[in-house]
């Protein structure tokens, strides 16, 4: 259940009967030249939808801009800074608290959110006031990542490509896969990222003038169709396993004696 798309009656008599909600976050940031800026919230959105009709868990709205400072230097990318990030996720979840609900899933697929969401995941569980937990989408099956492709990129590779090309095909420039293979980063072992133990670089196009990492060219309709639908039932799975358990076993345990 989409909880923008009713009124709130019909939200109202959900909300009644849940304790778990959905939030899908992404970003909107460069992703080479194949991929559009919206890739991250596209594949939260869908992936957090696809959980909430199979599951019955209301989702939230999506969050599409996030901390993606690292990717300005490419035209169209937008981001907020990691501290009004952090308090506008925490405050808007506490509004889901006001509504009865006591534990969340931050359905994530920037990378740049992800410290900022286990940190007001923290915030909250530490206050005692609610479980909200954050799941990246790949950290979820990553040996199938791996099995699929043959050369993985952190931002804006196959794995990315594939998904887009499941949830919004019409998106994707296939025309321009070898392009961004080619000028981009295939592999991240080949940039001098570390120096006598230091990381020497803060921006994607430090490392790839285009913005893309990895090769999408092994990508196909098949694969993708594989990889959203491996995620998804993780993700179900989390949920159920999350709505399963008492708030008590959730929370923190009581200082210890």
């Amino acid at each position: 259940m989409d909880l923008a798309d009713h009124t709130w009656p019909d939200v109202g008599e959900q909300l009644g009967s849940a304790s778990t909600a959905i939030v899908p976050l992404g970003s909107t940031e460069q992703h080479g030249p194949h991929l559009p800026l919206a890739t991250d919230h596209l594949i939260a959105e869908a992936l957090a939808t696809a959980a909430a009709d199979e599951t019955g868990i209301p989702r939230t709205p999506t969050v599409d801009i996030g901390v993606s400072p690292h990717h300005r230097q490419f035209p169209g990318t937008l981001w907020v800074d990691p501290p009004q990030f952090r308090d506008y996720v925490e405050n808007f979840t506490r509004n889901l608290a006001y509504h009865g609900i006591d534990r969340v899933v931050y359905v994530n697929a920037h990378g740049g959110n992800v410290s900022h969401l286990r940190e007001v995941g923290r915030r909250l569980h530490q206050a005692g006031d609610m479980y909200a937990i954050e799941w990246m989408w790949d950290e979820s099956i990553p040996e199938l990542v791996d099995d699929l492709f043959a050369q993985n990129g952190p931002h804006a590779g196959p794995k990315e490509t594939a998904m887009i090309t499941h949830i919004a095909p019409d998106l994707v420039h296939p025309e321009e896969f070898a392009a961004a293979r080619d000028g981009g980063l295939t592999d991240i072992d080949d940039s001098e990222t570390m120096v006598h133990g230091a990381r020497t670089f803060y921006d994607a196009v430090d490392n790839s003038p285009n913005g893309a990492f990895g090769d999408p060219t092994d990508v196909t309709p098949e694969k993708a169709e594989r990889l959203f639908e491996a995620a998804t039932d993780q993700l179900v799975q989390l949920l159920d396993w999350l709505d399963d358990r008492e708030i008590e076993a959730l929370l923190p345990e009581p200082r210890v004696e």
